[in-house]
């Protein structure tokens, strides 16, 4: 199989020659084709502007458009499938180099379905962010079907200059057709580094059948889940303190914001209803780049 490198032009892509190919070569049998598949991705500055330099993708990954934002590059991850299954193993390698700037989001909602053989669904996402480097991860949720078994583990390894903001998503099932918690077991883990020490830990695993899920202090009868990180050295304690004001003043989100180190911020949202859910999500992107970044114009859309 040849590698995706070529990213398609169109109005208001990046104006640069194609990526050139990855070293990775596709080694997979033919009966792993689309149940285990890469993403690899490499960005750097040229010319006062991110551009995509290196890419490898195999299905059902694809490289889409990369866009200018102002100099920074802004690329939609696309995964052609109609969702990850039981057996799967999907890997992503992120990597944003020295001086560049990049936005990252989802083309839609991570579907986690099940299988008959009853094997769990794995994701690994490894993002690097080298010095004077900034990268942005709005995601949309991971949504775990009911049966399904899923394991999704983060590692973020951020350089001592380096700028960084995240927002995930976790659904407890498709919501609004009655269905919450009942896959069989979700595993997750999320892992920042900076400068080669461990600065957050994240991780749980839920499993439905061995009690319940939805009660005080587990869930507290919400559905949707975030966590927000930032690492900028604007995050000092009068700020972070400001944005946990916003978010708890929203209406249906029970949120919290903390400065767990120097310059580093988490935050926790969680709600019963995906409207409010949406609004805090929404609302931390803009403030985040607003107040920290100073880059307003980076609040892009799909």
């Amino acid at each position: 199989m040849t590698p995706s490198v070529d990213a398609p032009r169109g109005e208001g892509a990046v104006d640069e020659a194609p990526p050139r190919a990855h070293a990775s070569r596709d080694g997979r049998l033919a009966r792993a084709i689309g149940r285990t598949a890469r993403l690899e991705l490499v960005f750097e500055k040229r010319g006062g502007r991110t551009v995509l330099a290196r890419s490898y993708a195999e299905p059902p990954f694809r490289v889409g458009r990369v866009f200018d934002l102002d100099g920074a590059a802004y690329a939609i991850l696309v995964c052609a499938g109609p969702g990850i299954f039981g057996g799967d193993a999907l890997s992503q390698s992120i990597h944003v180099a020295a001086g560049a700037r990049v936005l990252l989001t989802t083309q839609a909602a991570l579907q986690a379905h099940p299988s008959l053989e009853r094997d769990a669904s794995i994701l690994h996402q490894r993002f690097i962010v080298d010095d004077d480097a900034e990268l942005h991860c709005q995601f949309d949720p991971v949504i775990p079907f009911a049966g399904s078994r899923f394991e999704q583990i983060v590692d973020i390894r951020l350089a001592g200059t380096s700028r960084f903001c995240w927002c995930d998503a976790l659904m407890a099932g498709r919501v609004e057709c009655g269905e919450r918690w009942r896959f069989d077991r979700l595993a997750h883990e999320l892992s920042l580094s900076i400068a080669g020490t461990r600065a957050y830990l994240e991780r749980y695993a839920l499993a439905p059948a061995d009690g319940p899920i939805d009660r005080g202090w587990t869930t507290r009868g919400a559905a949707y889940f975030s966590t927000a990180l930032l690492r900028d050295s604007r995050a000092a304690a009068e700020t972070v303190e400001a944005l946990h004001r916003r978010l708890a003043a929203i209406d249906g989100v029970a949120a919290a914001a903390d400065l767990v180190e120097p310059s580093l911020a988490v935050a926790r949202l969680t709600a019963a209803r995906g409207g409010p859910f949406a609004r805090a999500r929404t609302s931390y992107r803009e403030w985040a780049l607003a107040t920290i970044f100073q880059r307003p114009e980076l609040a892009a859309r799909k």
